[in-house]
């Protein structure tokens, strides 16, 4: 088991604001965590500092692979539609090394990857379409095989449910789950209920950060954790969220 990222102390924010404060998490290579926590709690914060957008005020973050190994699906609400731009294209742009004079060989394989990656996600019928003709689903698959490409050791996922229909988000997950026997992933949602059925362990952020050692997780642990969240199962979810929750006596409410 391989230690992809440490992070020890980290407090981090924008110009005077602290928004994460004495933050310490370890990444390592079979890890599945879910990230959840309140709006404004940090969650996007850590992702920028994980993805070296923001520096650290303080504290240390030390990425133990190259930073090219760090696969990042955005929130697609986030990318402009207006972009004249292929599928294809947005596809192998994951390549963060493509040069343009790369030779033909290269391109050759790049683009077999490319391919590859679409078929998998069932979207190669969208491979000459405009970004602007999708739906949110299919601008998610595409985006997820962009952060593919590269074959990353670390994938990390900005809220990827908030803007899909929830026939994707089933498969997304499914896909994730697959994923995260070749790779480790963090994923920030706000839906505790939801991810807590795929991910293995749980970290709450509010401020501070909880690394929860199971995906079992109960509302009286969320509020010692200072995370405010309600448990929320939904009923197309697999059973099995109940039944664990169960086990803990009925302390999540059930909807």
């Amino acid at each position: 088991m391989k230690k992809l990222l440490e992070i020890k102390n980290l407090s981090a924010g924008y110009e005077n604001q602290v928004v994460l404060e004495n933050v310490s998490l370890d990444i390592f290579s079979n890890d599945f965590i879910g990230v959840i926590g309140p709006n404004g709690g940090g969650k996007t914060t850590l992702i920028k500092t994980i993805l070296g957008l923001i520096k650290p005020i303080s504290g240390e973050l030390n990425l133990l692979i190259n930073k090219k190994n760090i696969g990042y699906l955005p929130q697609v609400n986030q990318i402009d539609k207006r972009f004249p731009i292929t599928v294809f294209d947005v596809v192998r742009s994951g390549k963060a090394d493509t040069a343009l004079f790369s030779s033909f060989h290269k391109n050759r394989q790049e683009k077999e990857k490319a391919e590859t990656l679409l078929q998998e996600m069932g979207i190669s019928n969208l491979r000459n379409k405009s970004i602007g003709e999708l739906s949110g689903g299919q601008m998610q698959r595409v985006f997820l095989c962009r952060a593919l490409m590269n074959e990353p050791e670390l994938l990390v996922l900005d809220e990827p449910s908030t803007y899909v229909d929830n026939n994707f988000e089933g498969e997304l997950y499914l896909k994730l789950k697959e994923l995260s026997d070749r790779m480790a992933i963090l994923l920030i949602s706000h839906d505790v209920g939801t991810i807590s059925f795929f991910v293995k362990t749980i970290a709450c952020v509010n401020r501070n950060l909880h690394h929860h050692p199971s995906n079992i997780i109960s509302e009286e642990q969320l509020a010692s954790y200072n995370c405010p969240l309600q448990i929320i199962t939904h009923g197309d979810i697999p059973h099995t969220v109940l039944k664990l929750h169960d086990e803990h006596e009925h302390h999540g409410h059930h909807h």
